[in-house]
């Protein structure tokens, strides 16, 4: 008879997980000398990316590489969310959270309540935050409808959303896969920022939200060219395959 070992759920407690640190300080340099050996970028607007105070990258999703190349490159320190599965194994559990994920259970409930309060925290301290308003990554390749949760940060704090159009990474790593491809081509482009004080006077309006992250999605699609399909992404991976 074959037994087939399950991952286990493991508990852990999210107000333990502050974003980025002096870890990802000395790790982004070593990530940066692998990744232009290993891979070729072109790399436009980070200049743009403010040297102090908060500010939101918003991006599209469409590889598990988006989030460490965005990390790898940026000129600070960046505090990224990524689902709670990824606390399961020791192994990603470990890594992911020194080098700056903050661990998001997309169930809801108190764990990620208590997630969305250490994301505020990054902001209060006056630190960047990257975030995939998708919520999910893209198997059609396709971008969908953002979700509110960078638009109502952005309103709370006053602070820049920066939309960032990723491409290539899907060719590099596709979803549900676990080994990259070496020597191909990744650009990574971040547009002008989207004043959100044109918005402050209506915040209290629930319209403002979806008025916001729709500029935003239509940013980030002017700049990968993407199908934009006014519809959430659906979920859905391998159960079978090992996240890393």
């Amino acid at each position: 008879m074959r037994f087939i070992r399950r991952r286990q759920k493991v508990g852990y407690d999210p107000t333990k997980y502050v974003g980025a640190t002096k870890f990802q300080t000395r790790f982004r340099p070593f990530c940066r000398f692998f990744a232009k050996r290993l891979w070729r970028f072109s790399l436009e607007g980070f200049d743009q990316i403010p040297r102090t105070g908060p500010a939101i990258l918003c991006a599209n999703h469409i590889s598990f590489l988006d989030s460490v190349f965005m990390l790898t490159y940026s000129p600070r320190n960046m505090s990224v969310v990524g689902k709670s599965e990824y606390m399961d194994s020791f192994k990603t559990r470990w890594l992911f959270t020194k080098i700056g994920m903050i661990p998001l259970d997309r169930t809801g409930g108190e764990s990620a309540s208590s997630a969305m309060l250490a994301v505020e925290g990054v902001l209060a301290r006056g630190e960047l935050f990257g975030i995939f308003p998708e919520g999910t990554r893209s198997r059609s390749g396709k971008l969908y409808k953002g979700r509110t949760g960078a638009a109502r940060l952005a309103l709370k704090f006053g602070c820049p959303v920066f939309p960032v159009g990723i491409t290539g990474t899907s060719e590099i790593m596709a979803p549900d896969t676990v080994m990259p491809k070496f020597g191909k081509r990744c650009k990574i482009q971040i547009g002008a920022p989207i004043d959100t004080q044109k918005y402050m006077s209506r915040a209290d309006q629930p319209e403002v939200l979806r008025e916001l992250t729709d500029e935003i999605m239509v940013r980030i699609q002017a700049l990968t060219g993407q199908e934009y399909v006014y519809d959430y992404a659906p979920k859905g991976s391998n159960p079978n395959r090992t996240h890393i």
